[in-house]
């Protein structure tokens, strides 16, 4: 069996959104699962609006989310000796001609097609006329008038077109760039690309591509057209929606692992499974189970898939992705593990890795922060006792077990006669600064006795320059 080989095509004119994602994902998986290749082609022929910044940030985006190539990156604008090749064979073979029609001419016949009620495209004034190439002439594929092109699409069915809806379309401007469907044929074509799968808002560019193959003498890509993503109005997918770039997602605390899981979940099942791991979509990645019919992007789910993600990874993990975002508070992080047994504490109350970074710091901070309503309701004189009560149980601990710690809790119940609740939030305002936090001897536990003991003993002097 001839080895499967996708690619994913990204301009270069903005940063990687979701749509494009989702594409470069499904091209990604299909090659993986089938133990294929995976070719990434950066499509910057439009020179004004491409630049090296997108270029960078397309790159920053896969990476983040793990979406690695075999072949490339490879540069249209480094292949215009390679376009111009092909244009020439299609020349000599009669299949392209030059075409000196100015803009205004073929303004006037499109707006006089329309108003007939017919296709607007081009009328062939240039078609039999043999002319040579000059600085003014465009090229254009010499199309088929009559017939029916059948698109066999492995997702939608087959889709017919008329032929004689399809004009003589430019295939190279008159500054010798190449179109896009001339230059995405020839690509395809001389990198070895069978595969073809992308957005059905290119349905239909593929009866033009699809006869620029024939008209080469090669053999057709499958094809396959995946349903848009729409917004909850099913308008299509904008920032309105929520549908932002990539990197938004990362920089606002998104695991990789989730926005993938959602991402392949807009068009894609495997039966009533939600929740999937990278290797585990590989695995079960069946193009047959691409639905038909468009998806509706929510960012809600996004958000509730996301925290079920951040539950569910590895606490070293977490740590790994945690550790930007509190490098963006000036936090230095030095001890890994002790980041991991931070995020073990975090992880089932966070839905972001930023939301996370936010209820970490209390951990890592040098000196304790007390929230004034918490200080004044709990770090008063009749607070004082306990405290240093506790301090003194803590301290005669050799192992700091939470069986130990929980029995020293029990002696300055017993010694005060104060539930546990008395004690439990002088101690947690004294620890955190907050009264909201993960459970009292998750805290004690990570923090450690050395660091435990100091906090409680900031709290005495805090008590005592109030009295």
């Amino acid at each position: 069996m001839e080895q499967i080989i996708t690619r994913f095509p990204p301009s270069p004119t903005g940063y990687l959104h979701v749509g494009g994602a989702r594409t470069a994902l499904f091209n990604w998986l299909y090659a993986r699962s089938k133990n294929g290749r995976f070719v990434l082609r950066i499509e910057d022929t439009d020179i004004a609006r491409s630049t090296k910044e997108s270029v960078d940030a397309i790159f920053k985006a896969l990476d983040w989310l793990g979406i690695d190539w075999d072949d490339g990156p490879f540069y249209q604008s480094e292949r215009l000796d390679i376009y111009k090749e092909y244009i020439q064979k299609l020349i000599d073979s009669d299949n392209a001609y030059y075409c000196t029609c100015s803009p205004e001419k073929i303004k006037r016949v499109r707006e006089s097609n329309i108003a007939l009620g017919q296709t607007p495209k081009y009328d062939g004034t240039c078609r039999d006329k043999r002319l040579k190439k000059s600085d003014k002439a465009v090229v254009r594929f010499r199309a088929d008038n009559f017939g029916t092109t059948i698109v066999e699409d492995i997702i939608k069915g087959n889709i017919l077109f008329q032929n004689s809806e399809i004009d003589d379309f430019i295939i190279q401007r008159s500054d010798g760039m190449p179109m896009y469907n001339f230059a995405v044929v020839v690509d395809d074509i001389t990198m070895g690309i069978n595969t073809v799968l992308r957005g059905d808002d290119h349905v239909s560019n593929t009866p033009k591509q699809i006869a620029l193959y024939r008209a080469l003498g090669c053999l057709l890509p499958v094809y396959g057209h995946v349903p848009m993503v729409f917004g909850k109005d099913r308008t299509r997918l904008s920032k309105r929606h929520g549908a932002m770039s990539v990197t938004a997602y990362k920089d606002m605390g998104y695991m990789p692992e989730a926005l993938i899981n959602y991402l392949v979940r807009l068009g894609w099942s495997h039966g009533d499974d939600e929740f999937f791991l990278k290797d585990d979509l590989i695995k079960k990645f069946n193009i047959k189970n691409i639905g038909i019919s468009p998806s509706i992007f929510d960012s809600e789910k996004l958000l509730s898939l996301n925290a079920d993600h951040i539950k569910a990874a590895p606490l070293e993990r977490t740590a790994i992705c945690l550790k930007p975002f509190l490098e963006e508070k000036n936090v230095e992080i030095t001890d890994m593990s002790y980041l991991s047994a931070i995020a073990g504490t975090l992880n089932k109350r966070s839905k972001t890795l930023l939301e996370m970074a936010d209820g970490a710091m209390f951990y890592l901070e040098s000196k304790v922060v007390y929230d004034k309503k918490a200080a004044e309701k709990f770090l008063k004189l009749n607070a004082y006792d306990c405290l240093s009560f506790l301090i003194d149980q803590l301290k005669q601990l050799e192992s700091f077990t939470q069986e130990n710690q929980e029995e020293a809790f029990k002696k300055v119940m017993d010694m005060t006669g104060l539930k546990f609740g008395k004690i439990a939030q002088p101690v947690r305002v004294a620890l955190t600064g907050k009264t909201v936090s993960p459970g009292i001897f998750e805290i004690i536990e990570v923090l450690g006795k050395e660091r435990v003991i100091k906090r409680l003993e900031e709290a005495l002097l805090y008590i005592d320059s109030k009295r």
